[in-house]
């Protein structure tokens, strides 16, 4: 089976990428701001991108720490997941639907618009990807730490090995 040492630098590799997206969409939907009216799409965006920088930095050590960080960071993920997914259906609709040039905010050239939509989608797939990737370092970590099951004859009283399960019934002395 998979053991978390060789699960970790996938799980590292995989929460930069998240992480370096989120700021690649924080500083492009910033330019947008900084040029050009604001839409309800893009301070959505701006927010999440922003959430997303402060809240994925605990899972940088979650593959050094499952116990104590993993359920936390599954939780971010599942949530931001979600988030993640509305901001590039926002991001879909304002630069697919309808002219790219004129939309959110008009015109400013569709090469950031378009390069914005798919650093959102990267970061809505590494999300999930993280996710997966965390519940599967829970799921390894709690095989990996947990004792072991009662051995079958363990109930046997008594000093020594317990009998074989095919030896004779001991003989009971009857009054």
């Amino acid at each position: 089976m998979v053991s978390q040492a060789l699960t970790r630098p996938l799980m590292l590799a995989t929460r930069a990428l998240q992480w370096i997206s989120a700021v690649i969409v924080m500083g492009i939907t910033s330019y947008f701001i900084n040029k050009g009216p604001r839409g309800q799409h893009i301070i959505y965006q701006e927010v999440i991108a922003v959430l997303s920088v402060v809240f994925f930095l605990p899972a940088f050590l979650s593959p050094f720490m499952p116990k104590m960080l993993s359920p936390f960071v599954f939780l971010i993920d599942v949530v931001f997941s979600y988030l993640w997914l509305t901001a590039f259906i926002f991001a879909a609709q304002d630069y697919n639907e309808n002219d790219c040039f004129l939309y959110a905010p008009p015109f400013r050239s569709c090469g950031r618009k378009k390069a914005n939509e798919a650093f959102i989608f990267l970061a809505f797939i590494f999300t999930l990807i993280g996710m997966l990737l965390e519940l599967f370092a829970l799921w390894s970590y709690r095989r990996e730490h947990t004792s072991p099951a009662a051995e079958k004859h363990a109930a046997h009283p008594g000093p020594g090995p317990a009998p074989p399960r095919d030896a004779p019934a001991p003989a009971t002395a009857e009054p």
